[in-house]
């Protein structure tokens, strides 16, 4: 890839400010928004274009060539949806008489469902990870690992929580004996969880732990976080989290495929409208913007129902 000049970059990054301090854009969605621009930039200039003089040919050149390069639908539609969004802040801001991308339309795909675990296999998770705080473990560190995976269990399935808003929830939050978890989302905005007793019971056990360990001197004994890295500063890593649950779906006797963090997400809001939730509730508890991104539930709800006439009504083909 070629490499950038500094005026392409200052268009860039003045793009990329603009949706952080405008849009409250998290860390790891600008680090994907500046990965995917420096790839276009890096194109163009193969093509011997800039950000500033390229064309609707040239855009759809790299879209094409973002395809050949074995990149899925999905990840093409959300290549375009940062080019569009840097041309028409450009063009909103006279750095730009004309938007090429304009009239590109995206890859053609199907919303895939979501993957969901029945309410049996769930049960079958907590099973197994409440087993595991019951084994005689040789170190309190083994039992404070298990609590702490038995909470982040309980909360992420109780709450719906994504897990980068729940590894980011403060040390405070398991302090009080609230029924509610104030949760900071996406663009720093504010909601209310509720949190029923398991995970109440959860948190208080894990804290209780946490306590006993940092008597013994431990650096988390100062950690403002729930999640504490133990051993180091700072919190629990995504993909630590990740990393536990899995193992956690082997031993629960599930794949490991199965499993992730945001699949207890998709269970949470799928088990709620099973069983008769609004989907403006669910909307609201999941810290959606717009409905149409919890509709996916609606959906997979819609295609089990399906499934459940197809399989056992008795005028259905066989």
């Amino acid at each position: 890839m070629a490499p950038l000049n500094a005026p392409e970059r200052r268009l860039t990054s003045l793009f990329l400010d603009m949706v952080a301090a405008e849009r409250g854009g998290a860390a790891n969605t600008l680090e994907a928004y500046s990965r995917d621009l420096d790839d276009l930039t890096g194109y163009l200039a193969t093509r011997k274009r800039t950000v500033s003089s390229a064309t609707t040919a040239d855009l759809r050149a790299y879209l094409a060539a973002l395809a050949d390069r074995g990149l899925a639908a999905s990840s093409v539609a959300r290549r375009l949806s940062a080019i569009r969004q840097l041309y028409r802040f450009l063009c909103a801001e006279g750095h730009r008489a004309d938007d090429p991308a304009a009239i590109i339309e995206g890859p053609k795909r199907g919303r895939p469902l979501p993957k969901v675990l029945s309410i049996a296999e769930v049960d079958q998770l907590i099973a197994a990870a409440r087993q595991a705080v019951e084994v005689r473990w040789a170190t309190e560190l083994g039992r404070l690992r298990a609590l702490r995976l038995m909470c982040l269990l309980e909360l992420l399935y109780a709450t719906g929580l994504r897990i980068s808003e729940l590894i980011a929830l403060p040390a405070s939050a398991a302090r009080r004996d609230d029924d509610m978890l104030i949760v900071r989302g996406k663009g720093g905005k504010e909601r209310l969880v509720p949190l029923n007793d398991a995970a109440k019971s959860a948190m208080r056990d894990y804290r209780a732990a946490l306590a006993k360990w940092n008597g013994e001197g431990d650096r988390a004994s100062q950690s403002k976080w729930l999640f504490a890295s133990f051993g180091e500063a700072g919190h629990l890593t995504r993909q630590h989290a990740a990393r536990e649950l899995k193992e956690l779906a082997v031993a629960a006797g599930l794949r490991a495929e199965q499993v992730s963090p945001h699949v207890l997400r998709h269970a949470f809001a799928s088990h709620l409208l099973h069983n008769g939730a609004d989907l403006r509730v669910v909307q609201t508890l999941l810290g959606h913007a717009d409905i149409s991104t919890t509709q996916i539930y609606a959906h997979v709800l819609d295609e089990r129902l399906k499934s459940l006439v197809r399989d056992l009504h008795p005028l259905s083909e066989g």
